[in-house]
């Protein structure tokens, strides 16, 4: 076993604070990681709070990692001591199931679906159908740390043109929204839009304007309407009713990214018929759609879950051979539960990074004292 040090929250109501935990030294299937960066998604914050209802505490949040390889098990290829690698919201699967076999583990089928970075499987024993955990681990402890063991095949290659932290929400909100922008065809010519322009709009509307789409971004804040034209979108405010009507039955995709409940009624309302909006943000029940808006124009209403392992990689790759990289703001871990209130808030452009030097150097002043 190995000591690791991380931010963890015991309560739903407690603050996010220092924690030892111990990990298993790396299988030779696994490796062993120095974290270098973790970006903070929403999804953290849900987990902390227990918003889901699912949280397994104590609660060590983080699966948006790059990190250095320190150490490579004896099985391992795909890797070496050294390399810049990222992990994102999964670090295994049952690898058996149609999907997995199909390089689909974000959609697995097993009886404990896919073993998320923290908080253990998606499905606990508890929930599964025989009552087990194929994983035998019932939590799991993420980014948030000095260092995590992962296996082999769920370990990305950062490419070299990417700077480390620009990467690390790439392994989350990239992928995320990357994910439906290739599933539901997105192409040169298309005219997309993207509804919420916090860290995975922002990532949303970079993607689809790689991809050379048209893109019009959809806020409730009007001061970010400058920032989605900074980007080469147009910026629509929410409340503008006649910009609505202007834009019905207009766009070929819509991808609502907003992280709580919402109504996507308004937005199925300027699809043109046989198109899909896909909701990624929110994991809860949605208000109710009128099916007759859908009916009439054979329009789809879709979600879409994280990205496999492989489009994690195609998307790290897409941004940086394009030089696409989120807005970002480094902070040090010790500020993790004030840039926690800044999310709730939507105070944030567009994604908070922890700098875990900023962890190294608390950990060694407590061996010094």
């Amino acid at each position: 076993m190995i000591k690791v040090t991380g931010y963890a929250a015991k309560h739903s109501f407690s603050r996010l604070k220092p924690l030892e935990i111990e990990r298993d030294e790396a299988g030779p299937q696994e490796v062993e990681i120095e974290v270098l960066f973790c970006g903070i998604c929403h999804s953290d914050v849900h987990q902390v709070k227990n918003e889901w209802g699912n949280t397994v505490y104590p609660s060590m949040p983080g699966h948006e990692i790059v990190g250095r390889v320190t150490k490579a098990g004896s099985a391992v290829t795909r890797h070496l001591v050294g390399d810049l690698v990222g992990v994102g919201c999964m670090i295994d699967s049952c690898g058996t199931c149609g999907p997995c076999t199909n390089h689909e583990e974000n959609y697995c089928e097993g009886p404990n679906s896919w073993l998320a970075t923290y908080n253990g499987p998606m499905v606990p024993k508890a929930k599964a159908p025989d009552g087990t955990n194929i994983y035998g681990r019932d939590n799991t402890f993420g980014g948030y740390s000095n260092i995590v063991v992962v296996k082999e095949d769920f370990v990305l290659k950062i490419p070299p043109s990417l700077k480390p932290a620009d990467a690390a929400p790439i392994l989350c909100a990239g992928v995320t929204t990357y994910s439906p922008l290739k599933h539901f065809g997105v192409k040169a010519g298309d005219k997309v839009g993207v509804v919420g322009f916090g860290g995975l709009g922002d990532m949303a509307a970079k993607l689809a304007i790689g991809l050379g789409a048209d893109v019009t971004i959809f806020t409730t804040t009007k001061e970010k309407i400058a920032d989605a034209e900074h980007l080469g979108a147009k910026g629509i405010w929410e409340k503008d009713k006649e910009a609505f009507a202007a834009l019905k039955a207009s766009f070929d995709f819509i991808l609502s990214t907003v992280p709580e409940k919402h109504d996507i009624n308004p937005f199925i309302e300027l699809l043109k018929r046989d198109s899909t909006i896909a909701v990624v943000g929110a994991l809860e029940p949605m208000a109710p759609v009128n099916n007759m808006e859908v009916a009439f124009h054979r329009k789809s209403v879709a979600g879409s879950l994280i990205g496999s392992i492989a489009e994690t990689q195609e998307v790290l790759d897409f941004c940086g051979a394009n030089g696409i990289v989120p807005d970002i703001e480094i902070i040090p871990i010790q500020d993790v539960n004030h840039a926690y209130r800044k999310v709730e808030k939507g105070d944030v452009r567009f994604r908070y990074v922890i700098d875990m030097a900023s962890l190294k150097a608390e950990i060694d002043d407590q061996q010094e004292s």
